[in-house]
């Protein structure tokens, strides 16, 4: 393995070249969102880069519910110009990341009394069907009882007046993000995690950005035209900012497939809201949740009314799998940064996105949703290139993130098999800084794996000699990471 000091000297060299020559873009958050503005901005021909105060995905971008999809529940909100938007970029990304791709059929049943009737339902998944203009995963078709029991053994019985079967696609969130600032390095671009923004002061020109990399503590600055505020839930801090977020919270419960044997994923309605049991791998994910919060945008708590609401849901849709707290393997939760306008409760608010220049060089961008993060980066570059008045250049929109015959391996929607040289891959070419990076993030061994306690230990020894950690700093980390477990609900 290389010699320990390699990739930390590579790093601060890296962040050396940052300040070496303005840039036109500073793209502030690395999630989705940020990610999706690097990629737009460098195939655009910018000089552009990107920091995160933690690590990439740590937000919003690795708690979701890994779902592709153009929204049906909008459907019957009367959005219909986010789902046709979000229904396009689906399939968008099928071309351009097929390997995080995963067409899933999804099971709809309704019930005596249910909110969601039969007719109701079918009508909306032909149209669902029509808005991917006939190019969806599969057509969508209604499912009788008998069926029913086949693709979703243990489902109730009583009430159920059959259901509708439509497509799709499950993703690995975090994955996502990481090969899309991967692309755009490839292109020319820069990307920094554990480095924050801690000022920004506008120069007449160019803003001049304090920056501080958060894992040694030293500061620098670099200079930029524009600055991107695209910091999901921890957009409205800084001071330039116009930003004005409701934040709602959704959790994420993690089971054994053999708690409940799903062929496909199911649709479980409560009222006007959803939750879905989604078959991953040996794991089922339940959820999600969507409630108002206010507290920590760091440490989002699984509380136990959230737990018991979820698999009170699932219990109703599922009376004799019995799932209990004791099946939960692990879970998340994370915060849907949405634009605070309008009234109602959580779920009625619009998950469009709004993208706002609010001052000389500087671009305020939230809301929206993971399936259409190309397409609001692309808006914001074009919005910038207009009054930098540059032409605009468009590239080819479902160019892959992956050339043919790279040699980076292609990791996909369900977690890898744990090798010391994947934890090299990753310490080098993805920004692996912590132990909690690569057992979340770039795996999510996290929320999978069952032997995690040696799993950890043995990865947290790879990284050590990757990085040239000593006893103390491998206890540190092992430690740190302990506390996420507890966290999550995550069984050691």
């Amino acid at each position: 393995m290389n010699s320990p000091n390699i990739l930390n000297l590579h790093r601060e060299r890296a962040l050396q070249a940052l300040g070496e020559e303005p840039l036109d873009v500073l793209v502030v958050g690395g999630g989705i969102v940020g990610a999706g503005v690097l990629y737009a901005a460098v195939r655009a021909g910018l000089r552009a880069g990107l920091v995160e105060q933690y690590d990439f995905a740590f937000g919003t971008s690795s708690r979701s519910s890994r779902l592709l999809h153009g929204g049906l529940r909008y459907l019957a909100q009367g959005r219909v110009g986010l789902v046709f938007e979000a229904s396009q970029e689906k399939l968008r990304l099928a071309k351009v990341a097929p390997h995080l791709v995963e067409p899933m059929p999804f099971i709809f049943p309704s019930y005596r009394g249910s909110h969601w009737p039969l007719w109701q339902l079918w009508i909306g998944v032909k149209v669902y069907d029509a808005l991917c203009l006939g190019k969806n995963f599969g057509a969508s078709r209604r499912v009788n009882l008998r069926e029913l029991a086949e693709l979703a053994p243990g489902l109730r019985e009583d009430g159920c007046r059959g259901a509708v079967r439509y497509f799709d696609a499950l993703t690995n969130d975090s994955r996502l993000v990481l090969d899309t600032l991967r692309a755009a390095v490839a292109r020319g671009g820069f990307a920094y995690n554990y480095v924050g923004l801690k000022q920004a002061e506008w120069r007449g020109k160019a803003w001049v950005c304090h920056l501080v990399d958060t894992l040694s503590d030293r500061h620098f600055a670099c200079e930029s035209r524009w600055i991107v505020n695209a910091c999901g839930p921890w957009a409205s801090l800084f001071p330039q900012s116009k930003v004005q977020l409701r934040l709602t919270k959704g959790i994420h419960l993690v089971i054994p497939r053999e708690r409940l044997p799903i062929r496909e994923a199911v649709v479980m309605s409560e009222g006007k809201r959803i939750l879905f049991a989604i078959p991953w791998g040996e794991r089922v994910i339940l959820g999600t949740t969507d409630t108002d919060y206010a507290g920590s945008l760091e440490d989002i708590p699984i509380d136990e009314a959230d737990i018991e609401y979820v698999l009170g849901v699932t219990n109703w849709f599922f009376p004799k799998a019995g799932i209990s707290r004791a099946d939960i393997r692990a879970g998340w939760a994370g915060l849907r940064p949405l634009v605070a306008k309008g009234r109602g409760g959580p779920s009625d608010i619009s998950r469009a996105h709004v993208i706002r220049v609010v001052g000389p060089g500087w671009v305020d961008v939230a809301g929206g949703k993971l399936t259409t993060y190309l397409l609001m980066g692309e808006q914001v570059v074009r919005k910038i290139l207009r009054r930098m008045d540059r032409r605009e250049h468009r590239p080819n929109p479902c160019e892959p993130f992956l050339a043919e015959g790279e040699s980076v391996p292609r990791l996909g929607v369900l977690p890898p098999e744990p090798t010391p040289e994947l934890v090299k891959y990753f310490c080098e070419r993805e920004w692996a800084c912590r132990l909690e990076d690569v057992m979340i993030r770039r795996t999510s061994w996290h929320y999978y794996r069952d032997d995690l306690a040696q799993l950890s230990q043995e990865v947290a020894q790879w990284m050590a000699e990757l990085l040239g950690w000593d006893e103390a700093k491998k206890k540190e980390e092992i430690a740190r990471y302990q506390t996420v477990c507890n966290k999550t609900c995550v069984r050691l």
